[in-house]
């Protein structure tokens, strides 16, 4: 079979017209590209958990399109090529600086919804029922990308049928499986048959295999009216028919309503600094902001750069600050819409010193003792980030997830994407944890029309007033965790950005009450804090995903993809 061209006629034409017939031959081909996992770039540089999806990204760059628009082609595209976590069927957050000084926090977190209620997933005999949190019909919230998507468009250069043309020829053209999709559509196959009313694309009668090629007519034909009818496309007519029959086939709870109601909302970033940076992260309803504020202040005064890097000290010392935390975290947080979450006290410096009191480091403080100070629900590790920078100054860190990898594993039949997981974020009873061990209270109980708590951290470092780092990662309640490791081994123990991304990671969020860490990890530091008293749980193949940007000091973009997925980086 002879494979079309990557991109449709019109999209080719604006890429000879702006960048000319040599730097079009360079794109790459849906069914036979490369995954890059580092580059130095001089105009702008993207990088997310696909190469199509970062290569669609630089197309936009390169066609004069800002970070904006390279990160909304990259998101669109991952809906496409990266189906486990890439979506329009969920949510996420934006975190942004432009060219101008102006910073943006843009959430386009799933809303619970209007007919959903505190014990929706409680039994009659009092028991939490975490299988419908967390597969199937009644498992999804609102869904609220295309919604960010159009939000975020304000501040981009090129239309928006620009920006989706990649998408749209990826979906209705097809492309190539990497291995490790193949083993994801593979595992997934007893849930969709499980789960879902209409047989979706991605089962098959044989198992897949790399180098398939995926075609998605029916998604898109919903990009195509999202293209058409804007936000509409997706929230009104046909769209929302079809998302609105998948429910009532399925006993799900999403209404017109619920659809026509959504809003994604730009609210003020979580900033603070860190010695001479300053940080710009994502405040409620995701927690991300907020604990990577609280750890980097718990450590600012203590000599961690001497401890050096994986030290039996520095390792105690960070999982002390993570513990104390994420102890807050579940009694504090949740969205600050219908829940006063005490933001200021948590961050203040001397609350964070009063945390710190009770720190030894020669032991563990033990976690009944390490009760949230005075005045857990996360998602899972399927989420994707994608981190974006240009030429002109502007900078952007997207993350965005469906919660479960594959979501709900329900697709909506007709429409081609699959419906996200998210209400399983909820604390869907008191200190019942959730399918990552989190728990929360009431901060985070569920309510009709509340977004559901997070621990995405898309995130900016500064370095006089400019950006210095754009970062992020998925991996559920580790994805605070893991941008702290990431930001303590570059501004701390000086560390090249991509040891800083590929090295061994470790996570600790107070419960359960264990020490996790990647294959790799120090033995001689594990035996140390054994030693000290450290409980440790089962050792991780990976513990999230990277994405990182960094630049240089002659202006160049240092750009990182993580080696622990298909992640891919883009540049020119």
């Amino acid at each position: 079979m002879k494979h079309p061209a990557f991109f449709s006629l019109p999209v080719a034409l604006l890429l000879v017209l702006f960048v000319g017939p040599a730097t079009l031959a360079q794109q790459q081909s849906p069914y036979a590209y490369k995954i890059e996992k580092s580059l130095i770039a001089t105009r702008g540089a993207v990088v997310s958990a696909h190469p199509l999806a970062s290569q669609a990204g630089l197309s936009i760059l390169q066609l004069g399109g800002n970070a904006i628009d390279a990160a909304i082609a990259t998101q669109l595209a991952l809906a496409v090529v990266y189906p486990n976590a890439g979506n329009i069927g969920g949510g996420g957050f934006m975190v942004a600086q432009l060219k101008d000084g102006k910073q943006l926090a843009l959430d386009y977190r799933e809303k619970a919804p209007a007919q959903a209620h505190r014990d929706m997933y409680i039994e009659a005999d009092g028991r939490a029922n975490t299988d419908k949190s967390q597969a199937g019909h009644l498992s999804s919230g609102v869904p609220g990308t295309i919604a960010g998507l159009f939000a975020a468009h304000r501040h981009a250069k090129l239309p928006f049928k620009t920006l989706i043309a990649p998408a749209i020829e990826l979906a209705e053209k097809g492309f190539i499986i990497t291995a490790a999709e193949a083993r994801g559509l593979n595992n997934l196959q007893n849930d969709l048959k499980k789960y879902n009313t209409q047989t979706p694309v991605f089962v098959k009668d044989s198992e897949w295999k790399a180098g398939d090629t995926l075609v998605q007519t029916d998604l898109a034909n919903t990009l195509k009216r999202i293209r058409d009818n804007g936000q509409a496309g997706f929230y009104e007519g046909k769209t929302a028919e079809l998302i609105v029959a998948e429910m009532q086939r399925g006993g799900g709870l999403i209404t017109k309503a619920d659809l026509v109601a959504y809003t994604a909302k730009y609210r003020d970033p979580h900033v603070f600094q860190y010695k001479e940076y300053t940080l710009l992260g994502m405040p409620m309803p995701s927690s991300g902001g907020v604990l990577l504020h609280q750890m980097l202040k718990m450590i600012e005064d203590r000599p961690i750069a001497a401890m050096g890097f994986q030290s039996p000290g520095s390792v105690q010392l960070m999982t002390e600050v993570m513990r104390r935390a994420y102890a807050d975290r579940a009694a504090h947080m949740g969205d600050a819409d219908f829940y006063k979450v005490p933001v200021q006290q948590i961050t203040n410096a001397a609350y964070l010193q009063e945390r710190m009191k009770s720190y030894s480091n020669e032991k563990p403080t033990p976690s009944n003792e390490l009760q949230p100070g005075t005045a857990v629900g996360t998602e899972s590790e399927e989420t994707t980030h994608l981190s974006v920078i240009d030429q002109e100054g502007n900078a952007v860190a997207v993350t965005t997830t469906l919660n479960n990898s594959y979501g709900s594993r329900t697709v909506v039949g007709g429409a081609g994407f699959l419906l996200n997981d998210e209400m399983d974020d909820f604390s869907i009873k008191p200190g019942v944890p959730n399918m990552f061990g989190a728990v929360g209270g009431e901060a985070n109980a569920i309510q009709p029309g509340k977004r559901m708590l997070s621990s995405m951290a898309p995130t900016l470092v500064l370095k006089k007033g400019k950006p210095y780092i754009v970062v992020g990662t998925p991996g559920g309640t580790t994805i605070p965790t893991q941008i702290f490791q990431t930001l303590v081994n570059i501004l701390e123990f000086g560390m090249s950005p991509q040891d800083a991304v590929y090295k061994p990671k470790f996570h600790h969020q107070w419960l359960p009450d264990e020490l996790v860490v990647e294959k790799g990890f120090s033995e001689t530091t594990k035996a140390a804090l054994q030693k000290m008293g450290y409980l440790f749980g089962k050792e991780r193949g990976g513990i999230g995903r990277t994405e990182l940007i960094m630049v240089r000091p002659d202006g160049s973009f240092e750009a990182v993809a993580d080696r622990r997925g298909d992640d891919s980086a883009a540049g020119y």
